[in-house]
C-alpha cells in the first residue's frame, strides 16, 4: 500500500489556478492543503493550486505564506499554458463571464460558485466548453456544501424527475426561523442577520428570491433536461412578510419558508415546467418545515426512489470549498475520458436537451392561505364565501380573530383546497372591492410536498 501511495504522489500534479481568495477561496485553499494527502487518494494525482488571482495581494500573501504565485491580473491566470483548471471564485456577471469563456478557449476546464453566472449564460457556457472538449464543475453553485447537483445528475439518473422543493438560501431562512421563534419583524431581524454577518450590507438578491432563483434554474435544467431559463423564474422575496402571518400559519399547523420550486406538469397543451420561488406554507410535520437557521435543504422527488432530502449547510468558507474541491477531484479523475464518456454538464446529453415551455403562473395550481382586514359585522364572511364559491374555490379551514372590545375591525384567515392562481387573483381582486374589506388581501401559497 505504501508503494502504491508513493506511485500516485509521483504522477504529475494537476495545477489550478484561482481566481479570488476571499471566503470561498481562502476556504478551498486551506482544506485543499489540509487534506492534500486524502484528496490525492482519491484524485489518483496530487492537486495544487499554483498560481492565483486577487485584487488584494496581501491577503493572497497572507493566506497562500509565499507556497503560489500571486498576481493582480486574472487574465495571466487563464492564458498560463501550465494551469490545467482554473478556479473561479469572482461572483458576478461581467468579469466573470470573460475569464470562464476565455479559460474554455483556450482548452482549460473550469471549476465556479457562480450560480448567477450560470443561470443567466450557463447555456453559452457549456456550449463553449462542450464544443472545445473541456468540462465545468458548478457543485458548489448551489446550496454550498450539499452535493445535490451530484446527487441530481448522477445518484437519482435512474429516475424521472417529478418536483424539487428547496430552502436555498440561508439568509431568508435564518430571518424566518429568528421571526418564528421570537415573533419579531422582518426589518429587525434583518439588522441582526447583518450583524451577525448571515446577511450582506445590501441583502437585496437574498431577501428577495433572486440568489434563490438563480439556483433553481440550475437544478431545474438538470432535472428535467432543459436549458437554463433564469429570465422565466416567477420570483417573490421576502421583504413584505409579516410577522402575524407566520404566527397565523403556526396556528393551522404550517410554517412558513422561502422554496425553490420546480415541478413537471401535464397541462391540456402538453408538457409544461413550474418554475418559482417564493415564501410557502408546509406542514409543520415535514422534515423540510423543521430546517432552521442558516441551513438548506433540497427535497427532490423521483419516480422510482419517492422522496429525497439533502441537508446541510448551505455557505461558508469550508463547506462550499468542500464542492469547489469535490469538482477539482472529479475533472482529475475524467480529465483523460474521451468528452462523449464523461458526465453531461447538465445530465442529459447535450443534443437530447428539450425546451419544454415554463407554466404561466396564472396556470400553477397550489393551495393558498389568505388574510384579509375586515369590519366586524354580521354578513361579511358570507360576501366572501360566496365570492370564493362562484370562483369554484373550496375552503379548507377557516379562522376569524377575536376582535378587543369595541376594536370594531379584526382578520380572516383562511386556507383554501388546490386552485389555480387565476382564479384565486381573481376572487380576491373581487375581496378587495367590498366595502367592508380594508386593505389588501395577504396570499400564500401552500404546498404539502407529499
Amino acid at each position: 500500500m505504501v508503494t502504491e501511495q508513493n506511485n500516485v504522489s509521483s504522477l504529475r500534479p494537476i495545477r489550478v489556478g484561482l481566481l479570488g481568495i476571499g471566503t470561498v477561496g481562502g476556504g478551498t485553499w486551506t482544506v485543499l492543503s489540509r487534506n492534500a494527502a486524502e484528496i490525492t487518494r482519491r484524485a489518483g494525482r496530487p492537486i495544487i493550486i499554483t498560481k492565483v488571482a486577487d485584487k488584494n495581494l496581501e491577503r493572497a500573501r497572507s493566506m497562500t505564506g509565499g507556497a503560489a504565485i500571486l498576481t493582480e491580473d486574472a487574465l495571466q491566470v487563464v492564458d498560463d499554458p501550465d494551469i490545467d483548471i482554473v478556479v473561479e471564485l469572482i461572483g458576478g456577471y461581467g468579469v466573470a463571464k470573460e475569464l470562464v469563456l476565455r479559460a474554455i478557449a483556450n482548452g482549460k476546464h473550469v471549476v465556479t460558485a457562480n450560480k448567477a453566472l450560470l443561470a443567466v449564460h450557463g447555456n453559452e457556457i457549456f456550449a463553449a466548453a462542450q464544443k472545445k472538449g473541456v468540462m465545468i464543475g458548478f457543485e458548489a453553485a448551489v446550496a454550498g456544501g450539499i452535493p445535490i447537483i451530484k446527487a441530481l445528475r448522477e445518484g437519482l439518473t435512474a429516475n424521472r424527475i417529478q418536483w424539487i422543493a428547496g430552502i436555498i438560501n440561508g439568509t431568508t431562512n435564518f430571518i424566518l426561523s429568528e421571526m418564528r421563534d421570537k415573533g419579531l419583524s422582518f426589518d429587525a431581524v434583518l439588522r441582526e442577520a447583518q450583524r451577525l454577518g448571515y446577511a450582506e450590507a445590501d441583502p437585496t438578491f437574498d431577501i428577495e428570491g433572486i440568489d434563490a432563483a438563480h439556483k433553481l434554474t440550475i437544478m431545474a435544467a438538470i432535472a428535467f433536461g432543459i436549458p437554463m431559463q433564469f429570465d422565466k423564474v416567477h420570483v417573490e422575496g421576502i421583504s413584505r412578510l409579516d410577522a402575524i402571518d407566520i404566527k397565523y400559519a403556526e396556528q393551522f399547523g404550517y410554517r412558513i419558508k422561502l422554496l425553490g420550486i420546480t415541478k413537471r406538469r401535464e397541462t391540456e397543451k402538453g408538457p409544461a415546467i413550474e418554475l418559482r420561488v417564493h415564501p410557502t406554507l408546509i406542514p409543520a410535520r415535514r422534515l423540510i418545515a423543521n430546517v432552521e437557521g442558516a441551513m438548506n435543504a433540497v427535497l427532490v422527488y423521483g419516480d422510482a426512489v419517492g422522496a429525497t432530502l439533502y441537508y446541510g449547510k448551505g455557505a461558508g468558507a469550508e463547506p462550499t470549498a468542500s464542492a469547489v474541491i469535490a469538482d477539482l477531484v472529479d475533472v482529475t479523475r475524467m480529465a483523460t475520458a474521451d468528452p462523449e464518456n464523461r458526465v453531461p454538464h447538465l445530465a442529459f446529453q447535450p443534443d437530447a436537451l428539450i425546451d419544454t415551455p415554463i407554466l404561466p403562473m396564472a396556470e400553477v395550481e397550489s393551495g393558498y392561505y389568505l388574510r384579509m382586514h375586515v369590519a366586524d359585522q354580521p354578513g361579511v364572511l358570507a360576501d366572501i364565501t360566496r365570492i370564493l364559491a362562484d370562483q369554484r374555490i373550496s375552503i379548507d379551514a377557516l379562522l376569524q380573530r377575536e376582535p378587543a372590545e369595541g376594536e370594531g375591525e379584526t382578520d380572516i384567515i383562511m386556507l383554501t383546497h388546490i386552485v389555480r392562481e387565476k382564479q384565486i387573483d381573481a376572487a380576491i381582486a373581487l375581496i378587495e372591492s367590498l366595502p367592508v374589506v380594508f386593505g389588501r388581501v395577504t396570499k400564500l401559497r401552500l404546498e404539502n410536498l407529499s
